[in-house]
C-alpha cells in the first residue's frame, strides 16, 4: 500500500472526532483513494489493489483519519462495483461520480491521484447526488441473466447469418436439399448432415453447415435456459410489473436495472423518468417557453418504455382511446407515443419492489 502525504500523531488523535470524505478512482487491478476533510483539507491517497483483503484496508485507512459517511467512487457499474457494495455493508452511502470535467483536467493535468481527489471534492460541492446501485439482490442477478441472454442471442443471430451466407454459395445439390425449408427445419436438417471429413469444396461446404447448425441449437438451449431464470427470479421479484399490460420478462428486467436494487434511491417518478430518458426538457428563451426531447439517461431503459407503449397501442382499449383523444386534440402520433412514455414510466416507478429494510437492533 504506497501513501501520500502521511498524519503526524497529533493529526490521528484529532481524527477520530472529525468526518471525512473518501474519493476513489477505481481500475481494473487497483483503486486510488483520497481523504478529504468536509472544508476540503487532502489528509493522504493510497492505493489498495481490488481484492477483498484490499478493499478491508481501503476501509480501515479512511477510517484512521476520521468517520466516514460519504464516498465519491467512480465506474460503480464497472471496475467499482465490487468496492461499492463493499463499502455499502460497511454504512457508508456511495455516490457515484461522473467523468471529470474537461476543462479542469486540462488546466490541472491528469493524474488517479488528482481523479480520486476530484471525486471527494465532487461529493463535497454536492455536483454527485445521485446514490450508486447497491448490486446485491435480485435485480443484480436479473442483470447477469440479461447480459447473458442478450450475447447468446446476438451470437445465435450471426452463427444464422454465417449459415445462410454458406448456403447461398454451397454445392446445388445440397442447396436444392435444403430449400424451402423454414429457420428452425433448416437448422436442424443442417445439424444432420453427415459428418464427412471434407475433402473438396461441396463437402467442406457440408462440414461448415453442420458445425454452424450445433452452434445454432446450442445457444437455443442456452437462451431458453436463461429465459427461464430471469423470468423465475422476476416472478420472485417484481410479480406485479410482470402482472401489467404490455411489458414482458426482458422489457421488465431493463427497467428493474435501471431502477437497481435500492429504487429507494430515486426520490419521486420524475427522478426516474428522467433517468429513463423520458423526461422533457425545457428548452425556454426569452418570450418563447417550450421543451424539448430528452436524449440522454438509460436508452435501453428507454427504449423498454417504447416496446410497453406500442404493445399498449395494439391491445390495451385504455391506451388506444387516449391516442384517439390526443389526436383530436391535435397532437401527431410521435407526441403522443413520448407522452404515453412518461405516463408509463409513472406507473413502472409506483410498481417498483421496495427493498426489505433491516430488522430494527
Amino acid at each position: 500500500m504506497a501513501r501520500a502525504y502521511p498524519p503526524s500523531e497529533p493529526d490521528q488523535i484529532e481524527a477520530t472526532s472529525q468526518e471525512v470524505v473518501l474519493g476513489v478512482d477505481t481500475h481494473k487491478d487497483r483503486h486510488v483513494a483520497a481523504i478529504l476533510t468536509t472544508v476540503g483539507m487532502v489528509l493522504g491517497t493510497a492505493a489498495f489493489p481490488t481484492t477483498a483483503a484490499g478493499y478491508q484496508q481501503l476501509l480501515a485507512w479512511a477510517h484512521e483519519h476520521g468517520t466516514l459517511r460519504r464516498a465519491g467512487v467512480e465506474g460503480t457499474g464497472s471496475y467499482g462495483a465490487a468496492l461499492a457494495r463493499h463499502l455499502h455493508i460497511a454504512g457508508v452511502t456511495v455516490l457515484e461520480i461522473n467523468r471529470p470535467d474537461r476543462a479542469a483536467r486540462r488546466r490541472r493535468g491528469k493524474t488517479d491521484t488528482l481523479d480520486a481527489e476530484a471525486a471527494a471534492r465532487a461529493v463535497l460541492a454536492g455536483h454527485a447526488t445521485s446514490t450508486a446501485k447497491t448490486g446485491n439482490g435480485s435485480v443484480e442477478m436479473a442483470r447477469m441473466f440479461r447480459l447473458a441472454r442478450l450475447w447468446a442471442v446476438k451470437a445465435r443471430t450471426q452463427a444464422l447469418n454465417q449459415l445462410h451466407a454458406v448456403l447461398v454459395c454451397a454445392d446445388t445439390q445440397v442447396r436444392e436439399s435444403l430449400a424451402g425449408l423454414g429457420r428452425a427445419r433448416l437448422v436442424r436438417h443442417c445439424a444432420a448432415l453427415d459428418p464427412q471429413d471434407p475433402t473438396d469444396p461441396a463437402s467442406a461446404a457440408i462440414y461448415t453447415l453442420r458445425r454452424l447448425a450445433t452452434r445454432i441449437l446450442t445457444l437455443t438451449g442456452e437462451i431458453d435456459d436463461l429465459n427461464r431464470q430471469l423470468k423465475t427470479v422476476l416472478t420472485r421479484h417484481a410479480p406485479d410489473l410482470l402482472a401489467r399490460p404490455g411489458p414482458g420478462p426482458d422489457t421488465t428486467a431493463a427497467l428493474l436495472i435501471t431502477a437497481g436494487d435500492n429504487p429507494d434511491r430515486l426520490v419521486s417518478d420524475a427522478s426516474f423518468a428522467a433517468l429513463c430518458g423520458v423526461s422533457p426538457v425545457e428548452a425556454s428563451s426569452g418570450k418563447i417557453q417550450r421543451h424539448r426531447l430528452n436524449r440522454g439517461g438509460d436508452r435501453q431503459a428507454n427504449a423498454a418504455l417504447h416496446r410497453i407503449v406500442i404493445t399498449r397501442l395494439r391491445y390495451d382499449p385504455r391506451t388506444r382511446a387516449y391516442q384517439q383523444r390526443r389526436l383530436t386534440e391535435g397532437k401527431t402520433p410521435r407526441e403522443i407515443v413520448r407522452c404515453l412514455k412518461r405516463y408509463v414510466a409513472r406507473e413502472i416507478y409506483h410498481a417498483l419492489p421496495t427493498p426489505p429494510t433491516a430488522p430494527a437492533a
